[in-house]
């Protein structure tokens, strides 16, 4: 089995240094459009499918030439006429700039009027310690090095969840495939048609089970690799296993240091409630399972950028 380890590289580095740039830096107000990078902000409006929305392009999802050069030159009172189809890069843009719900918005092909109210340019806040201070504390990164050893740092935790799926899938496949053993096929069929709400007809019943006969095989190996290793999750696991969810659910909100009588009191109430309490087990199960085979299975080791990672696995 695969065991990918995804890293950041240059381009990724630079692209969310970037994107912090552009979070903390400033709008500087315009009167014409002169630059691809440019906000113009106006009312989209089409009388015929009911649309006037207040809304903000950045020029740079703007799909094709032919669609940036009706902006160009523009000024603030224009009326720009567009063609929703391959307006944008991402046909989803066209839900919130148009207000117009999901489906809709796949292939739209109809004229809209833009007009607009502002143009603005973003200028890019200084890579210097205000905005190393505003990233991540006092004093916490003090150059640009140190910033981009930082988002390599952050950009591998979430690497890290990712290929551990990813190896988890590949590990449960592999189980599959080796571990030979007869299921009792015609007893299962019998069950699957009579143990749902509505009666299933022989056909329905093995379709059915040939959709769920690897789930099945799984939950058997799984259940013996569990039984066989002594692996378990006792109340003192799941508390502390709680208590990391917690802290990395507060940090998603800049809540960084939450003290400990705040984290007994949240993990409290959640493992009062019987649902959490099973959907926390099996998750931390899932952890004791994956690090069990990371101790005990033979792995190819390769090492990929993120571009890389999604081609292999998705392409």
């Amino acid at each position: 089995v695969t065991k990918y380890n995804i890293v950041a590289d240059e381009k990724m580095v630079n692209t969310q240094l970037e994107s912090m740039q552009k979070q903390y830096g400033k709008l500087i107000s315009k009167d014409v459009v002169d630059d691809e990078k440019d906000i113009v902000a106006g009312t989209f409006k089409n009388e015929e499918e009911g649309i006037e929305k207040e809304s903000s392009v950045e020029l740079e999802k703007i799909n094709g030439k032919k669609n940036l050069d009706k902006f160009m030159g523009a000024k603030v009172g224009d009326t720009i006429k567009l063609k929703t189809k391959n307006l944008f890069k991402d046909d989803h843009q066209l839900i919130d700039l148009l207000g117009i719900e999901h489906d809709k918005a796949h292939d739209l092909d109809i004229e809209v009027e833009f007009t607009i109210a502002e143009v603005n340019k973003r200028e890019l806040a200084d890579l210097d310690q205000e905005l190393f201070d505003k990233l991540f504390g006092k004093d916490k990164v003090k150059s640009v090095t140190e910033l981009k050893d930082k988002i390599k740092e952050d950009a591998a935790k979430q690497f890290k969840q990712q290929s551990d799926q990813q190896l988890m899938n590949d590990v449960t496949e592999t189980l599959i495939e080796n571990t030979q053993f007869e299921l009792p096929k015609e007893f299962l069929q019998k069950w699957i048609r009579t143990v749902g709400e509505k009666p299933l007809t022989e056909e329905e019943a093995v379709e059915e089970y040939e959709k769920s006969e690897k789930g099945l095989r799984y939950q058997l190996i799984e259940g013996k690799i569990i039984n066989d290793n002594k692996l378990e999750v006792n109340f003192e696991d799941l508390k502390a296993f709680s208590h990391e969810k917690i802290k990395e659910q507060m940090a998603q909100f800049g809540q960084m240091n939450p003290s400990e009588k705040e984290l007994d009191d949240i993990a409290s109430r959640i493992l009062s409630n019987e649902d959490e309490v099973k959907r926390l087990s099996e998750q931390l199960m899932n952890e004791k399972l994956l690090d069990f085979y990371k101790e005990n299975m033979k792995f190819e080791e390769k090492e990929v950028t993120y571009d890389e990672f999604v081609k292999e696995i998705y392409q």
